[in-house]
Parts: structure tokens; C-alpha cells; sequence
């Protein structure tokens, strides 16, 4: 008997080290990803399409942490953390930012125009930076491919395509006084297409959806689900830089090969 006893023991110390080894792997795992996600870059989706051209309602972004350094808002899964940004830098005008929506604290992503001191207007459509117009230059229309994920604004046009029905936008190349360029959408006069000059306060920003008729951003008062108004730097998430992913909205999670027919493989990989 005390011979078998001391048999049973020896075996169980193997599966004892083995469960020790495999739950430190995890707890060193689990680390390595919130490290990942607090420090380096975390995970976004795009639920709308106020950013239209260039990022649209299914794509899933990566987005870079350190570019604006940290602080509570800049913390995964509601970590606490200091409310000033440590190691905290402006963003440059043209950034496409993540941040902390100031009334209900949603996530949302729109684009950097004005900095402090700047004065940001519109007139006619045009944005004016410092009392000078930030030149647009017209570009073809492009054909967005409609889907569960893509529906066609009331004011654009529907058309027919040999792939299926299509969205047709109008859109101008937007070029920044500091050079940075991007495509922008604009569906005809709108009521936001004029406001009177903004001084942008110390510690905010001034941004703006791409898809100009179609964006709650800086040029509305900040209400949850709404307007965003001025963004104080210290809500800032993240800086958007690439496309992981994206899907047109038909795939689903039973029919594993939807997941590949719903992905659109031309928009992974786009720089944001």
C-alpha cells in the first residue's frame, strides 16, 4: 500500500505542474494583451457613415494609443486612470481621432480640422481655417456598392452596376494648410454648410465627418447621441491607422462561411 501511494503521488505531480503552467500562460497572456491594448493600439468598428469615403459603416479599425498619450478615457474595459493626458501630444490637423463622446462617452471617430487657435468657419460648403479657405478640388464621383451595410443617402443617387446597385457620391479632395489631403462627400446646400467663425479654446479640438451632410461634429452643440461640439483633448481614445477588416453586413456567426463572402477584401489593409 505504501508503495502504490507514493506511485499516485509522483503521477499527480506532473498534472499539478502542468495545470500551475497553464494557468500562469493565461495569466501572463491576459497581460500581454491588456498591456497591448492600453499601450500600443486597440479595436474599433464604424457604425455610420459620417466618415464616408474613407471609412465606412462595417469596417474594423486598429488604432494607435501613444500618438496622444494616456489617460482614463485612453484605458480599455473602463480601467481607471489619471483624468490629464501623461505623455500627451496635440494632434496634427487632418488626424482621424477616436474619442470619448463628451455627454454620453460613446466611442466616435471623426477628423482634426481646427487646433487651439485656430478659427474655424464654413461658407457655402467651403471650410475656412484662419479667415483663409481650405481649397477643394473636384474629383470623380464614386460608386459605393450598396448592402446591408451600405445604404444610399436620400440626395445621392442610385445606380446600376454589372456587380449590383451602387451608391453615387460627389466628392472633392480636401487639402490642409499642413498638406494632408483626403476625400470629403457633399450631397448639395445644407443648413451646415455655413457658420460663423470659432475660436478653438486651449485644449480642444474642432472635427469634422468627411461625409460633411451627414456628420453631428463640431459644428453642432454636444448632446448624447448628437453633436459632439468642441472636443477636449483629454477625451482623445486613440489615432486611427488602418482597416483590419471589413464587412458588407451579410455574414452570419452559424454560417462560418459567410464570414469570407461578406468581407470587403478591398477595403483591408487601407491606411486611414
Amino acid at each position: 500500500m505504501t508503495a502504490k501511494s507514493a506511485d499516485a503521488n509522483t503521477a499527480d505531480e506532473p498534472k499539478q505542474e502542468s495545470w500551475a503552467s497553464f494557468l500562469w500562460f493565461c495569466a501572463k497572456l491576459v497581460l500581454a494583451v491588456l498591456l497591448f491594448r492600453t499601450l500600443a493600439f486597440s479595436f474599433f468598428t464604424i457604425p455610420s457613415e459620417s466618415m464616408l469615403p474613407g471609412l465606412r459603416t462595417g469596417d474594423y479599425l486598429i488604432a494607435a494609443k501613444w500618438p496622444y498619450g494616456y489617460n482614463e478615457n485612453s484605458l480599455p474595459l473602463g480601467l481607471p486612470g489619471p483624468d490629464e493626458r501623461i505623455f500627451g501630444n496635440v494632434p496634427e490637423r487632418g488626424d482621424v481621432v477616436v474619442f470619448k463622446h463628451p455627454v454620453d462617452r460613446f466611442d466616435y471617430v471623426k477628423r482634426v480640422i481646427g487646433l487651439p487657435g485656430d478659427t474655424v468657419a464654413m461658407r457655402g460648403g467651403t471650410v475656412f481655417l484662419n479667415g483663409e479657405p481650405v481649397p477643394q478640388q473636384a474629383a470623380p464621383p464614386i460608386l459605393l456598392p450598396m448592402s446591408l451595410n451600405t445604404q444610399c443617402n436620400m440626395r445621392a443617387e442610385e445606380v446600376q452596376t454589372p456587380d449590383g446597385p451602387a451608391c453615387r457620391y460627389t466628392q472633392f479632395l480636401e487639402t490642409l494648410p499642413n498638406g494632408k489631403s483626403y476625400p470629403v462627400i457633399d450631397l448639395g446646400p445644407w443648413p451646415k454648410d455655413d457658420f460663423d467663425p470659432v475660436v478653438v479654446p486651449e485644449g480642444q479640438l474642432f472635427v469634422m465627418g468627411d461625409n460633411r451632410d451627414n456628420s453631428q461634429d463640431s459644428r453642432f452643440p454636444a448632446q448624447a447621441g448628437g453633436g459632439v461640439g468642441l472636443v477636449d483633448q483629454r477625451l482623445l481614445v486613440a489615432r486611427a491607422s488602418m482597416v483590419l477588416w471589413s464587412t458588407d453586413g451579410s455574414a452570419e456567426w452559424l454560417l462560418p462561411w459567410t464570414w469570407f463572402t461578406a468581407a470587403r477584401w478591398d477595403r483591408i489593409g487601407s491606411d486611414i
